[in-house]
């Protein structure tokens, strides 16, 4: 009999003990442990001898606080209890292991005879219940079969953590996902979406569970979405990469714009069917697809492509754009038999305000002129920036060409206003060029080129103006090109000499000195002075080389002259501008003076008055650098440029010579020509050299004489003549004034 006494004493202790932690799995691999518990000593021995070969760990324990004090120190696999105990039976101690909760199996050995002990046991969660005696083999299988049942409830439950664990994943990943991902059933409702939906759409996924997918798609892209949503293949032959705009509520509070309610999704889709094997004959069950968020990348490409055909500065389209919308606008007035006119304009005077206030204030002057453009243009007409100051105008299907006329005068008003730059009034106009299709030409290079050649008739012109594009145009233009071509091949095939035009002393009539000119020997157009092409070489970048070559064979002449007469010539040379800013000028006449052994003072080099407004002070360092070896500085057609006084007044200058414009309108003996005598009176008071050029008649040459300039150049004594001719004249010169 059980007695009461130690189990109420043993109670509290067992409800006091805390519970043991959730029991491990029970690998196959390793040796169980059990507790065998019986009163009888006989009976626990031969039960353990029973058990030996088993394999498995054994305890053993007499009575119930010993069994209870096993399992409360270490888990058991399998506990074999007798009923009848000296202090407290079996049911007891199951009482206590179901309160701690102790995973711990339990087979009942009892000798009672009544049906009451193995409900009881059984009611407490006994795995079995074996009456004694029992048989060796009823009792091995048994306690075999109770630990199979434990390896697979173990296993189950490792499987089912497992999956638990899986399924934890997998939804953190789906809802964790950048992309949508969903399900649809046959009919193309949504059977499943993950959160990212309510992210991107707005939509919680109680609102999108069970609608049809086309509640979301944009009317324009339904067709496509069809085959998405609708999507039956597996494998390669399904969807990838379908682009479809989705109707978001996520967006509606960011603008009033339909656009901004709209998100674009790059949609990959596949069939679901009930075998995954096999397509044919399988049920299908809907389409299984992800979407990802494509539309900051579509506004990237579609502000790529914007800037792709419109210039950044003024947004306005560029050359690639106005050519694309003229060849459309051509093959539209083609279709209709009109015309269109396409206008070249070039902005006059930029480069002055661009390079005296700054690039960022000449930007800003660009940005003002497209817009003050923009609102002299009808609607229809299309205006673009090509590039620097150059914009382009295309109106389409003219009436007559006064409509051209018209924007071309309106362009030139709206231009003439003055423009604020930086707090300060700046002034600009426009050379405009205008072609008209089909007269002026059929395709869009004709049209612009010949516009082109329009707008700098304009220019030479005197700018601020328009004008029509004329056959006679191309024939210019033609010869610029063929004499630009023909100008390069001179310098290799040696096309060039040296003509000199000698500068008389008047009371004397003997040579003083010498002025050197280019001459070309053209193939077809015979000799050319160099005002007939020296412009052309400095618009192509050619005035360097051809200065070059000048500046050696004039030394070359002159060291030639100096070997063959005794008195020594001084030789004036003009030198372009572009010359001058070269930065090794003054080494180049240096070394072409050491390898001649010529004397610098024999050299005078010949600048026109306009230098100082392209840099004054880079001038004045250059003609000190010539002052410093010994050469002299001459002013050629003064009065003609835009330098003042003071600036002369700072140049290291020697010579002032004065201009045949001047000259030639000396006609009478005692008129009065107050430029004329203005700039003799400035030379003395400079205390300067002054030489008149183009002196053509006795007239000239004596008022001349009269009012104090004797050193005169011009066809009245002698034209250009060649080296040798002049060394002819040097050798006369030096016999008559010896």
């Amino acid at each position: 009999m059980i007695n009461q006494r130690n189990t109420a004493q043993l109670m509290p202790l067992f409800e006091a003990a805390p519970s043991l932690p959730e029991r491990a799995s029970l690998p196959s691999s390793r040796p169980c442990r059990l507790l065998l518990v019986d009163d009888e000593p006989r009976l626990l021995a031969s039960l353990c001898a029973l058990l030996a070969d088993s394999g498995h760990e054994l305890h053993t324990a007499t009575c119930g606080s010993e069994a209870v004090a096993l399992l409360e120190q270490m888990p058991f696999d399998l506990a074999l209890l007798d009923l009848r105990l000296p202090d407290f039976g079996g049911h007891q101690i199951m009482d206590v292991m179901n309160r701690r909760q102790l995973d711990t199996n339990v087979i009942v050995l009892s000798g009672e005879t009544g049906i009451e002990g193995a409900i009881g046991a059984l009611k407490r969660g006994a795995y079995d219940y074996l009456r004694k005696p029992y048989g060796r083999e009823e009792l091995l299988s048994t306690v075999e079969n109770a630990l199979r049942q434990r390896r697979l409830e173990a296993d189950n439950k490792h499987i089912a953590q497992q999956l638990e664990r899986s399924e934890k994943l997998y939804r953190y990943l789906v809802d964790s996902s950048p992309d949508i991902i969903y399900t649809l059933n046959a009919e193309g409702r949504f059977s499943f979406i993950n959160d990212r939906a309510q992210q991107l759409l707005g939509l919680s996924r109680s609102e999108l569970i069970g609608n049809h997918y086309s509640d979301l798609v944009h009317d324009e892209d339904m067709e496509r979405a069809y085959y998405v949503f609708n999507e039956r293949r597996v494998g390669d032959r399904a969807s990838r990469n379908i682009e479809l705009r989705l109707k978001s509520a996520a967006l509606r509070d960011k603008g009033p714009a339909v656009e901004n309610t709209l998100v674009t999704l790059s949609f990959n889709s596949m069939g679901m069917y009930g075998n995954a094997k096999q397509t044919e004959g399988a049920e299908f069950f809907g389409t299984y697809g992800v979407a990802r968020d494509v539309t900051e990348r579509k506004r990237a490409e579609a502000m790529i492509s914007y800037h792709a055909y419109h210039d950044i500065l003024t947004d306005l389209p560029n050359r690639m754009l106005f050519k694309d919308r003229l060849g459309l606008a051509i093959m539209q007035s083609k279709r209709k038999e009109t015309e269109l006119a396409v206008m070249f304009i070039d902005l006059d005077r930029f480069k002055l305000v661009n390079d005296t206030l700054g690039h960022i204030r000449g930007d800003e002057l660009l940005q003002q002129v497209a817009t003050r453009l923009k609102a002299a243009l009808r609607q229809g007409d299309t205006l673009a920036r090509l590039g620097g100051d150059e914009f382009t105008i295309f109106l389409p299907e003219l009436l007559n060409r006064d409509d051209a006329h018209v924007v071309a005068r309106k362009a030139l008003e709206c231009l003439q206003k003055s423009f604020t730059l930086a707090g300060s009034e700046v002034h600009i106009s426009a050379s405009i060029g205008i072609a008209v299709y089909p007269h002026d030409g059929e395709t869009i290079d004709e049209l612009l080129c010949h516009a082109d050649m329009a707008m700098y008739q304009v220019k030479g012109q005197g700018k601020n103006g328009y004008s029509f594009y004329e056959p006679s145009l191309h024939e210019v233009s033609y010869q610029k090109i063929t004499l630009e071509q023909s100008l390069r091949r001179a310098l290799e095939n040696d096309e060039f000499e040296m003509y000199y035009q000698p500068q008389v002393d008047r009371p004397t009539g003997c040579i003083i000195g010498v002025e050197g000119l280019m001459r070309w020997h053209h193939p077809e157009r015979g000799l050319l002075s160099a005002g007939e092409f020296l412009p052309f070489a400095e618009e192509n970048g050619l005035m360097t080389p051809i200065s070059d070559w000048m500046l050696k064979a004039a030394c070359r002449d002159l060291a030639l002259w100096n070997t063959q007469v005794e008195e020594r010539v001084r030789l004036s040379l003009n030198v372009s501008p572009q010359y001058l800013d070269c930065g090794d000028f003054v080494e180049k006449m240096k070394t072409a003076l050491n390898r001649h052994g010529l004397s610098p003072s024999q050299i005078e080099v010949e600048i026109t008055e306009n230098i100082c407004i392209r840099n004054p002070q880079y001038a004045i360092e250059q003609l000190n650098k010539l002052g410093q070896i010994g050469v002299s500085v001459a002013i050629d057609d003064f009065g003609t440029g835009y330098s003042s006084l003071a600036y002369l007044h700072r140049f290291p200058v020697h010579t002032i010579k004065i201009d045949q414009s001047f000259i030639r309108e000396i006609q009478h003996m005692h008129a009065h020509y107050p430029v004329v005598l203005a700039i003799i009176s400035i030379a003395k008071g400079l205390n300067l050299n002054v030489v008149a050029e183009g002196v053509e008649t006795e007239t000239q040459a004596a008022y001349l004489e009269q009012v104090g300039c004797t050193t005169m150049q011009g066809f009245l004594y002698y034209r250009p003549v060649s080296s040798s001719q002049f060394l002819q004249l040097l050798r006369k010169n030096a016999a008559r004034c010896a």
